[in-house]
């Protein structure tokens, strides 16, 4: 259906733009699309003047005679080298804790025993007595008698200590105590060796000017070279119409498969190429193709679009090689904008619904 409106529009335009010229008895079925045709240029060989006679003017060089030169390029001077201590590891005893007198004290002994320990000596004094049982007398003091009395010592027993042993004291002389350590010691004092550095000189060649430069007068004839001057023979422009079958001028899909995310095309895919359209346009040398590309909807519009027109243009590229002329092709990627099933964007799809979507088509259009 989309074959037939796209021709019977193509075929309406066509007769009320450009009714001149179309066959006056056509068959019924067929199509055919504008084209224009090319200017005839053909070659002649013309003679120019490519450079006139002249006088050159040749300069001969100054003449030099080569001489060896002796050339002081950097002096002699003095490299100081140090040379670092040298030493070696020595095994000996260090002394941590020095000697010193060991006390061993023996405490005093004693033997525990009872004492009598007067804590009052024995005395006497007089002392007055009154006995009152046989006094008469009312006044006491008459019966009073002065006695003389003696009062014996008082005693206590007391515990008591008795030393058997006194405290003693026993010396004896400690030893100190040591550990051994590893230390080094010079067995080379560091110094610096004075290094004496020759002087250094280069021998270069020196050009001695033997006979200066000079000037030489050339008489140089004219140069005349043959041009092909392509000439208009005959003049184009003029609107033919070219049979064509009436379903190329429809989207037809050109079964070549690009690798992931490349438009390389495959030598299978170059094959198909040269099949379909090259041996086509060989043929109908006024005819125009357009070479369309598309995507499914998997990356982002912007790749997709991207992509889809480096793989048409591969297409172009391929057939300008192989010597199709640039302006007789157009390449268009229509990236994922023009699907031929329900899966856009968001849409859960198969690999073989998503891989009807990735085609390349073709179709001829008028000039």
């Amino acid at each position: 259906m989309r074959s037939i409106i796209s021709t019977f529009a193509l075929c309406m335009a066509a007769f009320a733009l450009f009714g001149q010229g179309l066959p006056e008895n056509p068959e019924e079925g067929k199509c055919y699309v504008r084209c224009v045709t090319p200017d005839v240029w053909e070659n002649e060989e013309v003679k120019v003047l490519e450079k006139p006679a002249h006088k050159k003017l040749v300069a001969i060089p100054a003449v030099y005679k080569d001489e060896k030169v002796e050339v002081l390029t950097k002096p002699g001077t003095k490299k100081f080298v140090y040379v670092p201590a040298q030493y070696k590891n020595v095994v000996e005893e260090f002394l941590i804790e020095e000697p010193y007198n060991e006390l061993d004290v023996k405490e005093a002994q004693f033997a525990v025993s009872v004492a009598e320990v007067e804590v009052r000596p024995a005395y006497a004094r007089y002392e007055y007595q009154v006995s009152t049982e046989n006094c008469k007398s009312p006044d006491k003091r008459d019966c009073m008698v002065l006695c003389y009395v003696k009062y014996p010592a008082e005693k206590k027993s007391v515990i008591v200590d008795t030393l058997l042993r006194d405290a003693t004291v026993e010396t004896k002389k400690s030893e100190g105590r040591k550990i051994t350590i590893t230390k080094q010691v010079i067995t080379s004092e560091a110094r610096v060796d004075t290094i004496e550095i020759p002087p250094v000189y280069e021998t270069y060649t020196r050009k001695a000017l033997v006979q200066d430069a000079t000037v030489q007068e050339i008489e140089v004839p004219a140069v005349y070279t043959t041009e092909t001057v392509r000439r208009l023979k005959e003049k184009g422009g003029l609107t033919v119409w070219e049979e064509i079958e009436c379903d190329l001028t429809d989207y037809n899909v050109l079964p070549i498969y690009y690798e992931l995310n490349s438009a390389r095309l495959t030598e299978a895919s170059k094959k198909v190429v040269e099949d379909k359209i090259y041996k086509l346009m060989k043929a109908k040398p006024l005819i125009n193709v357009e070479i369309s590309s598309h995507t499914d909807s998997r990356a982002s519009k912007d790749y997709n679009m991207e992509l889809s027109q480096r793989r048409a243009e591969s297409v172009v590229n391929y057939l300008v090689s192989k010597g199709i002329a640039r302006s007789r092709l157009v390449a268009r990627g229509y990236g994922e904008s023009q699907p031929v099933n329900k899966c856009i964007d968001g849409v859960p799809c198969s690999e073989e619904e998503h891989a009807k979507n990735r085609r390349t088509e073709f179709r001829v259009i008028s000039n």
